[in-house]
């Protein structure tokens, strides 16, 4: 009997990573071939840049960080486009543009030819997520929105993994034309993108809602919403602290070997594969979500103390100490992925998805630039101390979340009208 239950449990959970047939389906796919050229590039794009065209480390943070202030200044105004034309065109010309842009890595020369790439693959790339997001909340019902995106996010560490395998083969044989490969490869895996979005056929568009609602005003100037936003990339920190924060720690402050660096980054991802659908639970309102992101905010500064006392530890119990903690982290990101994607649904006004998925993208955005600078300062500068005030700073950014998305929800005043699909999948 009790094998019978753990049996029945286990293809339970296995039929939740299945996204259904149809639009589920078809946006699952969609992610997972974005998230192959997302690896492929990632994995050997500054590398190339190096190499093959020359370019010094500095100069290509510095056109990196050029390229990420411009996704951030266009995120909002697409996303306005977006609802005035609908996520699906938008989405269509985004991939369009990045199948181009990504082959024409490969003949970038010189600084500024690699600024102007990387620029408007930013502004297309950062873009990319609101308008899936945008598009999803098109075409599924409320309680549906928050699983399909968690099938999403499950689906894209797959391909990710799969992109970074590829490109490691390519490191592996070092010659630009393998390089090159990758790069056209990228180009591909989006034009893929591109033709899938295509088959996305527009209905009718959506109609107003009925009753009385707030309207007027900028997504930028809905205080709560931005509050929430910034809040949700505060504790969307667990990326830098374990891709940046962590190894760095891990290499010069504990007795841990630095392989278990790796380790942790595949425990991570294969946590987020297995446990991010059934971890979102409870992020189909608002309130729940809000929920989520308290408990994640406490989890993450959790794994934050764990971390700080493993300087002190000789090797086996550093070990021990530090997959202890990422798991914990892993809980922590679970649980904020939900909880981000539950408010950036669940609080918008009608009509206005587009535009205030644009705005909740700032949080990630900020976080993505500032991050990484953040938590080496706190965690590595600052050593025991650092950590725990980046503890202090996750828990009060999740004990924040609630009261303010009640806040949000007591000047939203909006009567619920029929829902109408935007967008439907061939």
């Amino acid at each position: 009997m009790n094998q019978s239950r753990a049996l029945a449990a286990v293809q339970g959970w296995a039929r939740e990573l299945v996204p259904d047939p149809g639009p589920a389906r078809r946006l699952a796919v969609l992610t997972t071939v974005q998230a192959l050229g997302f690896g492929l590039f990632l994995s050997s794009g500054a590398i190339y840049l190096s190499r093959e065209v020359g370019l010094s480390a500095g100069r290509i943070g510095l056109g990196l960080s050029a390229a990420g202030l411009a996704g951030l200044l266009c995120t909002v105004p697409l996303g306005r486009l977006a609802d005035r034309i609908g996520a699906r065109p938008l989405l269509l010309v985004t991939y369009a543009a990045l199948a181009v842009l990504f082959a024409s890595y490969s003949v970038v020369g010189n600084f500024t030819t690699f600024v102007v790439v990387a620029s408007l693959i930013s502004i297309f790339e950062t873009s990319s997520h609101p308008l899936r997001m945008t598009l999803t909340h098109a075409l599924f019902d409320p309680g549906a929105r928050v699983r399909v995106a968690a099938q999403m996010r499950s689906l894209f560490n797959v391909g990710f993994m799969a992109g970074a395998g590829i490109a490691g083969v390519a490191l592996a044989v070092g010659t630009r034309p393998a390089f090159v490969a990758v790069l056209l490869l990228t180009g591909a895996a989006h034009a893929a993108c591109a033709v899938i979005t295509w088959r996305t056929a527009a209905t009718t568009p959506p109609q107003p809602a009925t009753g009385q609602q707030t309207r007027t005003r900028s997504g930028l100037r809905d205080l709560h919403f931005v509050a929430l936003a910034l809040l949700s990339g505060i504790i969307e920190l667990y990326q830098p602290i374990l891709t940046v924060a962590l190894p760095l720690w891990i290499l010069h402050h504990t007795h841990a070997p630095g392989w278990l660096t790796s380790v942790l980054l595949v425990l991570d991802t294969i946590l987020v594969i297995a446990f991010q659908v059934a971890m979102s639970r409870g992020a189909e309102t608002a309130t729940g979500a809000a929920r989520l992101l308290r408990r994640a905010g406490a989890l993450l500064a959790l794994c934050c103390a764990i971390f700080a006392f493993t300087g002190d530890l000789p090797m086996v119990p550093a070990v021990l100490a530090l997959v202890a903690g990422t798991a914990v982290l892993v809980l922590g990101e679970l649980g904020q992925a939900a909880g981000g994607w539950g408010l950036s649904l669940h609080l918008p006004p009608p009509g206005r998805q587009g535009e205030y998925q644009g705005v909740f993208a700032l949080g990630r955005g900020l976080q993505q630039t500032a991050g990484p600078f953040l938590v080496t300062v706190l965690a590595i500068d600052h050593g025991r101390t650092g950590w725990l005030a980046l503890a202090a700073v996750l828990l009060v950014a999740g004990l924040l979340c609630p009261p303010i998305t009640a806040a949000a929800q007591r000047r939203t005043r909006v009567v619920p009208a029929t829902p109408a699909t935007a967008d439907t999948l061939a």
